[in-house]
């Protein structure tokens, strides 16, 4: 359950240790939980993304938020917490053992009331969904984050914000594809092909920013965006 990423940031290791160690932690109960995961290579957002997505959080206070890609629910406890009163996680995994340790989360945080879990292949649970959502965080499989985006944007509700963790695949995102090895190509190819729409449509404000393994920030200008990729 590693996750390798985490552990090769895109910018200066000695920042990333002060982002990590110098930052304010996360308080109670759920502190100790990163605590725990971090301690074991479990995977969940750095610290450096936890703190942003606080500040962020607490900035938009939204009221109606969707996950792809819940682990082991500390990211939808931190949404849950930090999004202010009333807000409320819609989150959604297809693994078994993920969908276990999550429910044991929400059980010893006590804020179950505050999270839906979805079982199932996001692909088959998107058409269930209406929305629309104030703030959708995706981070699930990075060769399926160019088929999502249309869904995504569709829930999403105009001025709400799409965040996306983990787009520059341990800093190899802009390396040749004859560089990458071939296990790996069908990722960068669809990382660069999702870069390249969320920062090129004129329907879409983007920022991208060098947290963890990069961090996308997608704002939504229009009622109806249509993605349509060029040949």
């Amino acid at each position: 359950m590693r996750n390798e990423m985490m552990h090769r940031p895109v910018v200066k290791p000695e920042l990333v240790a002060y982002l990590r160690e110098e930052q304010k932690q996360v308080p109670g109960e759920l502190g100790q939980i990163q605590k725990e995961a971090n301690e074991r290579g479990v995977p969940i957002i750095p610290h450096e993304t936890v703190v942003f997505m606080q500040f962020l959080l607490g900035q938009i206070q939204p009221k109606n938020i969707l996950e792809i890609g819940t682990a082991i629910g500390f990211s939808s406890s931190l949404m849950a917490q930090y999004a202010g009163e009333g807000a409320h996680v819609t989150t959604v995994d297809r693994f078994d053992v993920m969908i276990r340790n999550a429910k044991e989360t929400y059980k010893r945080l006590g804020n179950e009331e505050q999270i839906t879990l979805l079982e199932g292949q996001a692909a088959d649970i998107f058409p269930t969904l209406t929305g629309p959502y104030d703030f959708i965080f995706m981070d699930s499989a990075k060769s399926k984050y160019i088929e999502f985006l249309p869904e995504c944007l569709r829930l999403l509700r105009k001025g709400g914000v799409l965040m996306v963790d983990d787009i520059f695949q341990a800093g190899t995102v802009l390396d040749p594809i004859e560089e990458i090895p071939r296990s790996q190509r069908t990722i960068h190819r669809k990382l660069k092909r999702f870069l390249k729409v969320i920062n090129t449509h004129p329907d879409l404000t983007t920022s991208l920013v060098p947290l963890g393994d990069g961090v996308a920030l997608i704002t939504k200008e229009a009622d109806e965006v249509i993605i349509v990729e060029e040949d």
